[in-house]
């Protein structure tokens, strides 16, 4: 039986993933732990498989690489999901560089917290270039998760969930409450269109499982300076708020569905004026406020676009 399962996606990730097997390999701790590791390559076109096969000759634990060549995020997740051998399993982003007890620290927070149905990490940025200031308030959004030094439940009426980076979730309640095919599948290509594990937290969550975040569990993730340009952040900011009419709807009733459109849109078009009236002469000259300008109308947008793509069609045959 193993323990822990480490499940790292990854596309062409020749360069970054060395960073992460090697916090891993050095991992404190797991002594007594049985414990995995599986690089899911999410159909690369570089050496990454180079990569991994030249950490599994000097690897504490079971290195494995698996192909995955269906693209986005969503199924190189699931084949994670489907290869673990271990209940437990935590996902690492191939940018994301573990504390040294990372491992032994969400093992540790399984046993103690059995009521969790998936708990994420306390994620801090490792910027090439330090972000000006006045760029604090959409960190979050960079999957940056600072919440404090103790644990803490997300409750489902804040509608605030980790990102799937530093996520550790069981098996079992993944299996069992996550469809197949989902909805959201993650930023392919040019595709920006984000929200896949916000889908996947919701439908956990709306199972009736807690939610935590994990302060022990450290995670610095590295972020290059071009994810700071503008033309990256409108994108980035335009795909989270086009997803938003699926993660707002999981759980909903068909006859609810109408009502809560309208209430969104009403509120959606609320931000949006009340932005327009603080900020109307920085919208054009600031960035963190024309990323924030960019959510608000993508999110009022996201029905009709996820509609016209046909998303909404893909939710029913699931």
């Amino acid at each position: 039986m193993v323990d822990f399962t480490v499940a790292i996606p990854t596309y062409n990730g020749e360069f970054r993933l060395p960073d992460v097997l090697e916090q891993l390999r050095s991992q404190l701790h797991t002594e007594t732990l049985s414990w995995e590791v599986i690089v899911v390559d999410n159909n690369s076109q570089d050496r990454t498989a180079n990569i991994v096969r030249s950490f599994q000759a000097n690897f504490p634990c079971p290195l494995r690489y698996s192909l995955e060549t269906q693209q986005g995020s969503a199924y190189a997740r699931q084949r994670g999901i489907q290869e673990a051998q271990s209940d437990l399993i935590g996902f690492l982003d191939d940018d994301n560089v573990p504390d040294s007890n990372w491992v032994v620290a969400a093992y540790q927070f399984a046993q103690t917290h059995p009521e969790a149905g998936a708990f994420g990490s306390l994620i801090q940025g490792d910027f090439e270039v330090e972000p000006p200031q006045e760029f604090k308030r959409i960190l979050p959004f960079l999957a940056i998760t600072e919440r404090g030094s103790k644990p803490l439940c997300y409750q489902s009426q804040k509608k605030l969930l980790p990102p799937s980076a530093g996520l550790v979730v069981r098996k079992k309640v993944w299996l069992d409450n996550v469809p197949k095919h989902p909805v959201l599948i993650g930023r392919v290509g040019k595709d920006m269109l984000a929200g896949e594990d916000t889908e996947v937290l919701s439908y956990i969550q709306q199972a009736g499982w807690e939610i935590w975040y994990n302060p022990d569990m450290k995670v610095l993730h590295k972020i290059p300076v071009w994810r700071f340009e503008k033309a990256y952040l409108i994108r980035l900011f335009r795909g989270i708020g086009l997803s938003r009419h699926v993660t707002r709807t999981i759980g909903v009733k068909p006859w609810q569905r109408s009502i809560l459109f309208l209430a969104y849109m009403a509120n959606d078009l609320r931000k949006i004026i009340l932005h327009l009236v603080k900020y109307r002469t920085q919208i054009k000259t600031n960035l963190v406020v024309a990323c924030e300008m960019e959510l608000f109308v993508s999110s009022l947008m996201s029905p009709i676009y996820l509609w016209r793509k046909g998303y909404l069609n893909k939710r029913k045959r699931s």
